[in-house]
């Protein structure tokens, strides 16, 4: 039998893989939020009414969902590099039939292409993981898991100015070059990793838990607007639960599923999904809200009167703050274990809300709380791929960190769907507009911190590990670990490691 240790790189990567890994990543991020300036005109800008014009949202949530663990499992059978290379591929396709139209279904087909992307965050981690030596791995992973945030904090800015400039289509081909150039660096720098998993691609369980996604996500979604009691919602969160269960019986029957449901059931992988959610959702409510309370009419009597730009500055620290966490991630995990570093990032967070409270009424005070927060979210995200590949073996790195980031997905997702009926229900209508207050910001911040304290118990039931992944690294998966004790047996009978020429069966 043919073994392929963790212990050391695959194939030694330059230095510039890691930079070109994590552009990719911001390029998704880019991708996502290049919408936020422009999303209050959308009917008008599309000639159409504001129920439809919300599809243009919802498309690239619900394909990026869907891609997201299906990208990751084809990229653990047949190459990381080229599924990273495919899913910007057909973003550049969809972000250039968006910006080529003015008509809803063609911009709807052009995002729900653009949502395939999603899938490069897992493949970049994954090909980290291939790669790297241990010692450039945890500081690598964090700034590539932080880069959604990173390339969504500095796009804001961006994309307001380049909307009030010039068309707003020149959005899409700023992504669409994004993206030509993210592949052309990472034909360039990138190798590809031969690590392969056994197996062929399950198409039932992908089309399962692509059906599943979707009834489970159209609901929280659009619930808002079909209203959270009717039949429609409540009979599509009753289709989803009856889909998910089907799935997973039939995935625990299959020799190669999509998703190993026994390892993702482990404790540490189980947990560390659910704390992502948690992650997810205190995420999205400063992005949801900062940039609301900065833009409202100073005559409110709390809105802060900024532009579309200003308020986009005042919230870029929050990717900034998480791109510069990254080697601080690296050593406090090299000296405390990622658990441990997960349990500060969200203390910080939960500092964060709780200050952010108070620190409404300027601009200096949003900037403030958005450094905060991004500096506690940044090592939480950096610590989630550490602790999930600390716990499946090396030929599910791509499938196990792409569930990870459709968890994080699903916790924007709903974050998303409570905070905008929140502000909703508790906003004031002002010459026929609904505004939000003041009250309804706070309950929105105050649902974060609640996240945040339900993510700190389950950080806390993670098991304890040995610090800077060493165990995690060295020894995996369960082949990992009887390799690593099949040589000390070997060392202690006399016999040193490198000089055994037999096969380790």
């Amino acid at each position: 039998m043919s073994h392929t240790t963790t212990d050391e790189p695959v194939r030694q990567a330059s230095r510039a893989t890691v930079p070109v890994l994590a552009f990719a990543g911001i390029v998704v991020a880019v991708m996502q939020t290049l919408l936020v300036p422009v999303i209050k005109d959308l009917p008008r800008l599309l000639d159409t009414s504001p129920s439809n014009a919300t599809w243009v949202l919802t498309s690239t949530l619900l394909s990026g969902a869907v891609a997201t663990p299906i990208m990751g499992r084809l990229g653990d059978l047949f190459g990381k590099r080229r599924m990273l290379i495919a899913s910007l591929s057909v973003m550049v396709v969809g972000a250039l039939l968006s910006a080529l139209t003015d008509a809803l279904v063609p911009m709807i087909v052009g995002r729900t292409l653009q949502g395939f992307a999603m899938g490069a965050i897992p493949l970049g981690i994954g090909l980290m993981r291939d790669m790297l030596p241990r010692e450039r791995l945890g500081s690598a992973m964090a700034l590539m898991s932080s880069s959604i945030g990173v390339g969504g904090g500095l796009a804001l800015p961006a994309a307001a100015l380049v909307a009030q400039n010039t068309d707003w289509h020149a959005l899409y081909f700023g992504a669409a070059g994004l993206g030509v150039l993210s592949i052309a660096l990472t034909l360039l720098v990138v190798p590809e990793s031969p690590l392969r998993a056994k197996g062929t691609f399950d198409l039932p369980g992908a089309l399962g838990l692509s059906a599943g996604l979707i009834l489970f996500l159209l609901p929280v979604s659009k619930g808002s607007d079909w209203g959270w009691s009717s039949p429609t919602t409540l009979g599509l969160f009753a289709a989803a639960v009856v889909v998910l269960l089907l799935w997973g019986l039939m995935e625990l029957r299959v020799a190669a599923p999509l998703v190993d449901l026994r390892t993702t059931a482990r404790r540490e992988v189980l947990l560390t999904n659910l704390a992502s959610i948690m992650v997810g959702v205190s995420f999205f409510v400063i992005s949801l809200v900062l940039p609301q309370l900065l833009q409202l009419p100073s005559e409110t009597g709390y809105g802060l009167g900024q532009s579309m730009v200003v308020a986009g500055l005042c919230v870029a620290p929050l990717g900034l703050t998480m791109m510069f966490t990254a080697p601080v991630y690296a050593r406090l995990s090299a000296r405390y274990g990622p658990r441990t570093t997960l349990i500060i990032g969200l203390l910080i967070i939960g500092v964060g809300y709780a200050g952010g409270l108070g620190l409404m009424n300027a601009a200096w005070q949003t900037v403030v709380t958005s450094v905060l927060i991004g500096a506690g979210i940044g090592l939480a995200y950096s610590s989630l791929p550490a602790l999930i590949i600390g716990a499946v073996p090396a030929s599910e790195t791509g499938a196990a960190n792409g569930l990870n980031t459709l968890m994080r997905s699903i916790g924007t997702s709903v974050s998303s769907a409570v905070i905008g009926m929140v502000l909703a229900n508790t906003s004031n209508v002002v010459g026929g507009v609904a505004v939000p207050t003041m009250h309804g910001f706070r309950v929105s911040f105050l649902i974060a911190a609640g996240a945040v304290a339900v993510g700190l118990v389950l950080a806390f039931f993670l098991p304890r590990r040995s610090p800077a992944g060493v165990s995690q690294l060295r020894a995996s998966s369960e082949e990992d670990a009887n390799l690593a004790r099949a040589e000390r047996a070997l060392a202690g009978a006399g016999q040193p490691p490198h000089g055994f020429r037999g096969r380790v069966l």
